[in-house]
């Protein structure tokens, strides 16, 4: 009896590693974000993500805005300045924001380096979230604001990661 079903075994396996062979590729896919407009580009890891501005800044939305939002603005300071200081300039504009609590920052290395800023607020009695990426090229910061659902941004906080990981200046 055993014998009969070690040959349902070696079917099921070989399905199951294809299975899990063609997720991770799934997975693994990415489309790009270039302009020949804006001098920076980035991996899009999901095609949730949807370009829906690029004058004055580049926005993209993940399904809906409230699910995930990304605006990028630049900033020019000189390269001499810390980031934190340019967080606290950002930050005394959130103090604002209905519920604010600022969350902590932490240090980012990708193409750029840079920090992230994290923190909650409420909107339309709903609990919010931000995550801002400083990315410094020389003279340059680029901020890389999230936000949205404060739920909805954990769960796709990998992706917001490789957003910023990919973020390059085009040469």
């Amino acid at each position: 009896m055993p014998n009969k079903f070690k040959y349902l075994f070696i079917p099921s396996a070989i399905l199951f590693a294809l299975f899990v062979l063609s997720a991770g590729n799934a997975q693994a896919q990415s489309d790009t974000f270039s302009d020949p407009n804006i001098e920076f580009t980035f991996a899009i890891p999901d095609d949730r993500w949807r370009v829906v501005g690029r004058d004055p800044y580049v926005n993209l939305i993940f399904t809906t805005p409230r699910e995930g939002e990304l605006e990028i603005r630049k900033t020019n300071v000189p390269a001499s300045k810390p980031l934190a200081d340019i967080i606290r300039e950002e930050e005394q504009k959130l103090q604002f924001l209905p519920g604010y609590v600022a969350g902590k920052e932490e240090n980012f290395s990708g193409n750029l380096r840079g920090a992230i800023f994290n923190f909650e607020f409420i909107r339309s009695g709903r609990n919010m979230a931000g995550r801002f990426y400083f990315l410094r090229s020389g003279d340059v910061v680029y901020i890389l604001r999230f936000t949205g659902y404060t739920t909805s941004l954990r769960s796709i906080r990998n992706q917001t990661d490789a957003i910023a990981r990919t973020f390059q200046i085009k040469k």
